[in-house]
């Protein structure tokens, strides 16, 4: 190997060793930044609750906590999968991964609205607690969610269709 070639290599080694910090930099920032956010809104939920007793009593929001996490482990997850398998078994790939996302966001929609929905969270007496329609309005954004999910599904079906359209006309007629 002549010296230009060593010179070479050498430069390439050192471009490659240089790029190599800047990606463990970027990395370090984009893994680091929003974990460090993360733990700050954590403490700063945490330093609330305990320090405002009165408003956020501890032991409810404990039993929330927990009861939140056993909800989460022991039915929505095993449910979740379950739909999982069946969609996997019954509907298509290209239409798999839509009809799998507006289930998601309708069941996370439909949760988190839940209090809303239900009338929880104010009495019965003070109807300015609550004053919209959230059973009419839930159903709306997901009947957009739906609609959304549907026309992505149509989009997919056309292209499907054309694809094979074109397969089979690539191909020649078939043989007899």
């Amino acid at each position: 190997m002549n010296g230009q070639a060593q010179a070479d290599q050498a430069d390439r080694r050192d471009h490659n060793g240089r790029h190599r910090a800047v990606r463990a930099v970027t990395t370090a920032v984009l893994r680091g930044g929003p974990a460090a956010a993360g733990l700050a809104a954590i403490g700063y939920g945490v330093h609330g609750l305990v320090g405002m007793r009165s408003a956020t009593n501890p032991p409810n929001a404990a039993q929330w906590l927990v009861g939140g996490i056993l909800v989460h482990d022991l039915l929505v997850v095993p449910v979740t999968m379950a739909v999982g398998l069946v969609l996997t078994r019954l509907v298509p790939a290209p239409f798999r991964a839509v009809l799998q996302g507006a289930l998601l966001i309708s069941g996370a929609v439909a949760l988190a609205s839940l209090p809303l929905w239900r009338g929880y969270g104010g009495p019965a007496d003070n109807p300015s607690v609550n004053p919209l329609p959230y059973g009419r309005n839930l159903a709306i954004v997901l009947g957009l969610v739906w609609a959304c999910a549907i026309a992505v599904i149509a989009v997919r079906a056309v292209r499907v269709r054309r694809a094979r359209r074109s397969h089979v006309s690539a191909s020649g007629p078939p043989a007899g």
